[in-house]
């Protein structure tokens, strides 16, 4: 391009050999996804007034990713089910077309049941709420669906099949006899020898018939509580996870984590026991617990001083001791009134292959990889423009809301929600760049967030002058306007294709690259 000949190699001749000190080229960094809009369920219209009951407050692919699970604060479970390439295209089209169909993922409505109801707890006088705080999917048997879900105290073990229904072909009145005793269409037929004051004629009961029921070809879907895990959490449960081999699970609490047996549900091991023997010893919580995605013997746990511990089951019965633990040290002299609150973590996530974790806190996505403890090998600012206001996010409660978030199953993208409505994507692949900011609209690019995210940046001390009543709207860094307001919490990555599911107060939106 420069206008000098590129010099001329004759064909036969052989490449150089390398230089055995010459380093391989580095892998080319993935380019950034183009993100589109695919479906949303429960969209409100403009001006509509969305139900506290309504809002979505869990959601989980199974490990197929054919199904899609959501809970909402009323207790309620809706299923999703992906539909098939032979719904959008007929066969004959399929084969005059000279190319193959290759759609992303939809899904479609398949059922919703009541999971949980709202109680109240006698002996503590405490409402307990029927909100679903988690759904983990369990392995299908049978062409029956099994699922998890728990609110704050109860865990319920659900099994959604098909069955057929099942009708009645005849009626259980001999309508000919019925009308000969003066009652037409058979309606009340011994009605006149009582009207009458004579008593029943004998053999008036042969007059009856057993109705005939049938099995139709018809099918519903039917939703059945097989268990219910219960009164083994003496504060709010918010995770549940499953093990890799099939049994088990555990519950987390703010200071215990309970294993379970599927068939078990009068008892539950109690495996780890932070809370001291003096309440106001207790300097951190237990905010998130997952099991490794392989390895039935390791769970990971995290907590509100931003540490995650990874255990190993097989070295005690009661698990107080770590195998490692991974935190990222304060640098000196950054230290403010927020850093402990922020450095909360909300949620953790193994990769597919176990070989990484991802965590998020509040203002910050970390990746870690489990076999390295020195520190994340990656941290992304997810709205570093809210830095400056935590004063205000402090007094509105803004500062203690609980993001989740997902990695892609080819382990190359992360993503997390924030406030507006939007949710990021990041690369993590080697010199990717990759930082994308979507808004749960049928719009989703329509506001871009360019500030650079890859660098960690150390906290700034911060001014301790408390203002009240801090404003629930604002102005980013680049002028974009936020709305603390509308959030996005909950989101989930597909298994195996570029699908994210977010929720926004009560619809499910879906985007796909």
């Amino acid at each position: 391009m420069n206008g000098a000949a590129a010099p001329e190699r004759s064909p036969s001749a052989s490449p150089p050999p390398p230089s055995p000190a010459q380093a391989p080229p580095p892998a080319s960094p993935t380019q950034p996804l183009e993100w589109r809009f695919s479906q949303v369920f429960g969209e409100r219209s403009a001006g509509e007034e969305v139900q506290d009951v309504d809002i979505i407050s869990a959601i989980e692919f199974n490990k197929s990713g054919h199904h899609l699970a959501t809970g909402d604060r009323g207790g309620r479970v809706v299923l999703f089910e992906k539909t098939d390439v032979k719904d959008h295209a007929c066969r004959k089209d399929a084969e005059k077309a000279d190319y193959s169909i290759s759609r992303h993922p939809e899904f479609r409505y398949k059922t919703e049941f009541q999971s949980h109801e709202p109680e109240f707890d006698y002996l503590k006088s405490l409402e307990i709420e029927e909100k679903i705080n988690q759904i983990k999917w369990c392995q299908a048997a049978n062409s029956a669906l099994f699922l998890l879900s728990t609110n704050d105290k109860t865990i319920k073990f659900w099994k959604v099949q098909e069955k057929k229904v099942k009708k009645v072909s005849e009626m259980n009145l001999d309508r000919t006899t019925a009308a000969a005793n003066g009652s037409p269409s058979g309606v009340g037929y011994l009605s006149p020898s009582l009207a009458n004051g004579n008593a029943l004629k004998p053999g008036g009961y042969a007059l009856l018939r057993m109705p005939v029921v049938v099995t139709s070809q018809e099918t519903s879907l039917a939703a059945s509580c097989r268990r219910v895990y219960a009164h083994a959490h003496d504060y709010h449960i918010n995770s549940i996870s499953n093990n890799s081999d099939g049994e088990t699970f555990i519950s987390a609490d703010d200071l215990r984590i309970n294993l379970w047996n599927f068939e078990i549900s009068s008892q539950s091991f109690n495996i780890i026991d932070v809370k001291p023997t003096n309440m106001e010893d207790l300097t951190e919580v237990i905010t998130s617990a997952e099991f490794h995605p392989t390895h039935c013997n390791t769970l990971a746990y995290s907590s509100s001083k931003g540490s995650i511990r990874l255990v190993d089951l097989r070295q005690s019965a009661l698990c107080d001791t770590h195998s490692q633990i991974f935190e990222q040290h304060e640098a000196p002299g950054s230290r403010s009134f927020f850093t402990e609150i922020i450095a909360s973590i909300s949620d953790i996530k193994f990769s597919k292959d176990g070989r990484h974790i991802l965590s998020r806190d509040y203002m910050t996505l970390k990746l870690w990889d489990v076999k390295m403890n020195s520190g994340p090998v990656a941290t992304f600012q997810v709205h570093e423009y809210l830095r400056p206001k935590l004063c205000d996010l402090y007094e509105n409660d803004s500062i203690f809301d609980k993001f989740e978030c997902c990695q892609s199953g080819d382990g190359l993208r992360v993503a997390t929600g924030s406030y507006s409505n939007i949710f990021r994507v990041f690369g993590v692949g080697t010199g990717s760049n990759e930082a994308t900011t979507l808004e749960a609209t049928r719009n989703p690019t329509r506001r871009q967030l360019q500030n650079p995210t890859r660098a960690a940046r150390s906290l700034n001390t911060l001014t301790r002058a408390v203002r009240r009543g801090g404003e629930s709207t604002g102005i980013d860094a680049n002028g974009n306007s936020y709305d603390l307001s509308t959030k996005l919490l909950h989101l989930a990555w597909h298994p195996s294709e570029n699908l994210i599911a977010c929720a926004a107060a009560n619809s499910l939106y879906m985007y796909y690259a």
